[in-house]
């Protein structure tokens, strides 16, 4: 199987390309050419760097999605994005990369199909901010799509063409609607959700971290490793008993800013909360506001995907994933 990973040097392309590399079998089939792509050459799995190719390609460059497509990959993971707050920041560049990049990878695959047949699954990582005020209690997956910021709309507009060139049957696609991932491993990035894992992040190690919100914020969350989990069990599910339906709110854990405190007190003690500095950010507040607090998953739970279930299992995961198992 040809998979190819769009988006490999950011840190869940990262994450996922590592499981492939330590799982030959976690697709269900064999790998036998691995074609990684980001903006700059991701690096390649000691594992598999004798069938892998990295590739620094912009998406959204003209040419750039034929390339690829020319390749005619089995599997291809979409994870290349710009992420929420600089989306809002620069319109003209979330717009450019989000949408026009996917459309032409999606046009890239269809020009591919009319040469000769080629249907490759495709995955693509998208997110709950397509959903907008007001809310229910809980989001159920019937609830419809109204975002509140241009990075929400830029996924929605391209969760609307996976579905219909999916129909169409130019390629086998997936929408994985992403939660908050926590904690994220490195440095801070420009999405607006980023403090929600630098209050855990830096002061597990010692470091201080500024909270912009209030402590009765609620969000829904998921660890970079459930991360992994969704995107290779969709690459292995039979999408036939998904249906037309092709974009899934994955499950998810709902919490509180004050709970995710609490868990890292639980886990790392005062020390390390008394190093979280309250810092008003009227903008992060206002993109928060709009987001989606809950959500009853219950297609993508039927199907087998999963998550965790509490907030000290989020930090102890990173504690072992990023920390080599210690604080």
């Amino acid at each position: 199987m040809h998979v190819m990973v769009i988006g490999a040097a950011g840190m869940i392309g990262r994450k996922l390309v590592e499981k492939l590399g330590s799982n030959a079998e976690a697709l269900g089939r064999s790998i036998d050419r691995l074609t990684l792509v980001d903006v700059v050459a991701p690096p390649v799995p000691a594992a598999l760097a004798s069938v892998s190719n990295a590739l620094a390609l912009d998406l959204s460059d003209a040419g750039a999605a034929g390339t690829l497509a020319s390749l005619r990959p089995d599997l291809i993971f979409h994870l290349a994005a710009i992420v929420s707050g600089e989306a809002e920041a620069d319109f003209d560049k979330g717009y450019r990369v989000n949408l026009d990049g996917t459309r032409s990878l999606f046009e890239g695959i269809r020009f591919e199909g009319q040469k000769e047949p080629y249907t490759p699954r495709l995955i693509f990582a998208s997110s709950i901010a397509v959903f907008g005020q007001p809310f229910p209690e809980k989001i159920r997956d019937d609830f419809f799509t109204t975002p509140l910021t241009s990075y929400g709309t830029q996924k929605a507009i391209c969760e609307l063409l996976l579905a219909d060139y999916s129909r169409r049957g130019i390629f086998d696609g997936i929408g994985i609607r992403l939660p908050t991932i926590c904690i994220r491993p490195g440095k801070p990035n420009k999405a607006a959700s980023g403090f929600f894992s630098n209050i855990l992040r830096e002061p597990l190690v010692g470091q201080e971290a500024v909270l912009p919100v209030d402590e009765n914020v609620r969000h829904w969350f998921a660890s970079p490793r459930s991360a992994v989990g969704f995107f290779v069990h969709a690459a292995r599910i039979d999408t036939r008993k998904i249906g037309p339906r092709r974009n899934l709110t994955m499950p998810g854990l709902s919490a509180l800013v004050g709970e995710e405190i609490e868990a890292l007190r639980r886990v790392a003690g005062d020390k390390a909360v008394k190093l979280i500095r309250r810092e008003a950010d009227p903008a992060v507040r206002s993109i928060v506001s709009g987001w989606a607090t809950d959500f009853d998953a219950q297609r993508a739970t039927a199907l087998g995907f999963k998550a965790e279930a509490n907030f000290d299992e989020i930090i102890k995961i990173h504690i072992d994933d990023e920390l080599g198992g210690k604080i």
